[in-house]
């Protein structure tokens, strides 16, 4: 579509004519040049702009009498006719970025404060998308705990919005913004989000399924009760509530987990047919941790038999009371990514503040003995439906939409064996085979969650790609695969991701393997 004959006298005056139900239009800002913006909320912060000239309007849904949702609609003036709805991470809350690159090493990464994801919306209204962002219903994650979450105290219709509605009323209102903008409505509506924002994907996709004709979910968190307490129950192999510093003698040094690292590395980096400190498949990595257990003349440099136990633990599936399987191992080789919760102290802030907040809305508990009945009351409870673990996807296939995922094999916070539970539970539950004709999961070797990591970890998945040149071809890009899927029927059959260093490795779709031929990667069967 052409740019629009006069878009700041019309972006200007949407805050006078736009009226929309329940919504109220809060500012409009035409932002001609590349410029640096403020952002609101609890963790007031800036945010570049470089995919101007475009009109910035600011809006809040009131969703019930007692919740709402904060979001943000950046229209380029030259637009392709496509709507995009950017996720959140973590717990949402405040208008902030959600990772950012440590100095240490351009792979590393650390988390912030979760929230409108700016830095997702600038990049796909550079690819001329009519985006818009939520906070996900409440303004929280500020100060130093990127997990807090106090709103939801008690509240659960802010619960309601972060678990399925914020998603929903932000495609509602903000196709309507888009439309009034535009004088028509978009042709085609899309989804991208990691993490949290996979999550919302797939719920939106089970619940709402006429939303978007097409989803970028990655590294969802579906499942959402068990993978908390899985994390949950990390913390507490190591010694959690008790920090490392009052000596536990579960918790591992820096020191030791480098050494656990490369004992890792040694027995299982070269399973995939080469030695390049990447774990392809770590569901097939058997890692043996008794090979490390000190000897009766050894000291140092070594682990006692409690922190022997404490790994094995922790690289082994995670089963309930019943003995039924409650979530997947965390992946051998992901001990060593920057977000690895085994090397925090305490108990992970988005299990604490989940589980307090919501769960059982209380300010303030001890999770000396948290365990799998906690896990079990996160079941009963679901705040919000949360769990989202459904495999009836046939509303969203029916009507024709399209799903990519995709997961890091070096994911510390969600294992990528979770997203592949997903796929079989779908298939299972739709009775197919295979998902190919609507539903496709890449994973990813070496990335860690949602970006980062090792080898080729950037294709186009937006914020995440974490300084990477964004290829602009569909082939290396995920989001415009995901395009030309719903709008051409062109399925993407591999995809292409590019590191740090421009190197580049085809990603295969499961249930195909990614292998080195002696001379390349190829995906087999």
């Amino acid at each position: 579509m052409p740019p629009i004959s006069d878009p700041k006298a019309d972006c200007i005056s949407l805050q006078k004519n736009l009226h929309l139900e329940n919504t109220t239009i809060l500012n409009t800002t035409y932002i001609a040049a590349p410029a640096t913006i403020a952002t609101p909320g609890i963790c007031q912060s800036t945010t570049p702009v470089t995919a101007s000239p475009l009109c910035r309007v600011q809006f809040r849904i009131n969703t019930t009498s007692t919740s709402s949702v904060y979001g943000e609609a950046w229209l380029p003036d030259t637009w392709y006719g496509r709507f995009l709805l950017t996720g959140n991470g973590g717990l949402g809350g405040c208008a902030c970025s959600f990772f950012k690159l440590t100095p240490r090493r351009k792979s590393n990464f650390q988390i912030l404060n979760p929230g409108l994801d700016y830095a997702g919306m600038d990049y796909t209204t550079a690819l001329h998308f009519a985006s818009v962002g939520t906070d996900n219903g409440h303004d929280g994650g500020g100060g130093s705990d990127p997990g807090d979450a106090h709103q939801f105290l008690n509240n659960p219709e802010v619960v309601n919005d972060f678990a399925f509605r914020a998603i929903h009323v932000g495609a509602e209102i903000g196709k309507q913004i888009v439309k009034r903008y535009y004088a028509r409505a978009p042709a085609k509506s899309y989804f991208l989000g990691c993490s949290t924002g996979g999550r919302q994907g797939t719920q939106v996709a089970l619940k709402f399924p006429n939303d978007f004709d097409g989803i970028v979910g990655g590294a969802p968190a579906t499942d959402f009760n068990h993978a908390i307490g899985a994390v949950g129950m990390i913390s507490r192999y190591f010694g959690a509530p008790t920090s490392p510093s009052e000596a536990s003698p579960k918790w591992i040094t820096s020191d030791l987990w480098a050494m656990v690292s490369a004992e890792i590395l040694r027995q299982c980096d070269s399973l995939d047919g080469v030695v390049d400190g990447i774990i392809s498949d770590a569901d097939a990595c058997e890692f043996r941790p008794e090979a490390l257990q000190c000897t009766i003349d050894e000291t140092a440099n070594c682990l006692t038999p409690t922190q022997v136990e404490a790994l094995r633990n922790l690289y082994s599936p995670l089963y309930g009371l019943q003995g039924q399987l409650v979530y997947p191992r965390f992946p051998p080789g992901a001990e060593s990514d920057p977000l690895a919760p085994a090397t925090f102290p305490g108990i992970f802030p988005f299990v604490a503040n989940w589980f307090r907040y919501a769960v059982l809305n209380v300010t303030e508990h001890d999770f000396s003995d948290f365990g799998l009945k906690d896990i079990e009351l996160m079941d009963q409870i679901n705040p919000g439906g949360i769990a989202t673990f459904d495999g009836d996807l046939s509303a969203f296939r029916n009507r024709g939409g399209k799903f990519l995922t995709f997961h890091g094999s070096r994911d510390p916070i969600l294992p990528a064996t979770n997203s592949k539970r997903v796929y079989d539970l779908i298939a299972h539950t739709m009775s197919l085979p295979l998902l190919d004709d609507f539903y496709r999961l890449f994973l990813i070797p070496g990335m860690g969650h949602c970006g980062g990591g090792l080898g080729a970890n950037g294709f186009g998945q937006g914020i995440l790609g974490f300084g990477t040149t964004v290829v602009n071809a569909s082939s290396h890009n995920i989001l415009l695969a995901l395009v030309d899927w719903v709008e051409s029927g062109a399925a993407p059959d591999t995809l292409i991701g590019t590191g740090v260093d421009g190197s580049t490795r085809m990603h295969c779709r499961y249930p195909q393997r990614s292998g080195w031929n002696g001379s390349t990667w190829v995906c087999t069967d």
